[in-house]
């Protein structure tokens, strides 16, 4: 059914940062198409957490790193709300290694999912998203840190932030922003696994503010550029880490 009502995709939304960005954007009213890609039973339960508060939610199953995964999120979401508004990059995938140890294999997925499932994501996006819409794509702050052990992470965002800057200018006749959010070190079950607690400490000195992000800050920005309040605001990369970098 077409409704009024503004309707968003966020990928990987079943848990963590994604999680949040589907609870804040339906603070404002927006239908959410919930994405995951093999967690059914958080994609279900945070669904039905969303139409307790009275948004509107579906869940719906895809793998980005499909060739047909996004297009099926698009269908799934005029299937049930009608043509869309806003779509989130934000399912992604991490592996540390030194690039002299990384496995074939392991540069393999994180460009996958990483980089090809969001350039697929822009793809279906700036051909089927309503006029005036908005495209986010969820990047790291590990670009710019460059540390150790984070270099095809790195560069498979590096590579999000250069194609958003250049879709910007590709959709800007059809009043369609698009923007990314790179976020620091947040507080998620994705941050924490694999770190002892003196790594995780020393992580939070990296910021002035001497802590980790939370979930929601991160959803704070993107609804700030999901939102009307954004319109002039276009090929930006919005750097949420505390001042780290």
């Amino acid at each position: 059914m077409e409704t009024k009502q503004k309707t968003a995709i966020v990928t990987g939304a079943s848990k963590g940062i994604g999680a949040a960005i589907a609870r804040r954007l339906a603070q404002d009213d927006i239908a959410i198409v919930v994405n995951y890609s093999t967690d059914l039973v958080s994609a279900q339960k945070l669904v039905a957490e969303l139409e307790r508060s009275g948004g509107q939610a579906v869940a719906a199953q895809a793998n980005v790193a499909d060739p047909q995964g996004i297009s099926s999120l698009f269908d799934a979401a005029e299937q049930t709300f009608g043509q869309p508004d806003i779509l989130i990059n934000n399912a992604g995938t991490m592996q540390n290694s030194a690039l002299a140890l990384a496995s074939d294999e392991e540069f393999d997925k994180q460009i996958a999912v990483n980089l090809a499932g969001t350039f697929r994501g822009m793809r279906e996006a700036a051909n089927r998203l309503k006029d005036g819409g908005r495209i986010i794509s969820i990047s790291s702050s590990v670009v710019g840190f460059y540390q150790p052990g984070y270099g095809i992470y790195a560069a498979s965002k590096a590579a999000v932030e250069a194609m958003t800057k250049v879709l910007a200018k590709e959709l800007g006749t059809r009043s369609i922003t698009v923007n990314a959010v790179s976020p620091g070190p947040v507080e998620t079950e994705f941050f924490f696994a694999g770190k002892s607690d003196a790594q995780i400490e020393a992580i939070k000195r990296l910021s002035p503010l001497g802590r980790l992000g939370a979930p929601n800050e991160i959803a704070d920005a993107v609804a700030y550029l999901a939102g009307p309040e954004s319109g002039w605001v276009n090929g930006q990369i919005l750097r949420v880490n505390g001042g780290a970098i």
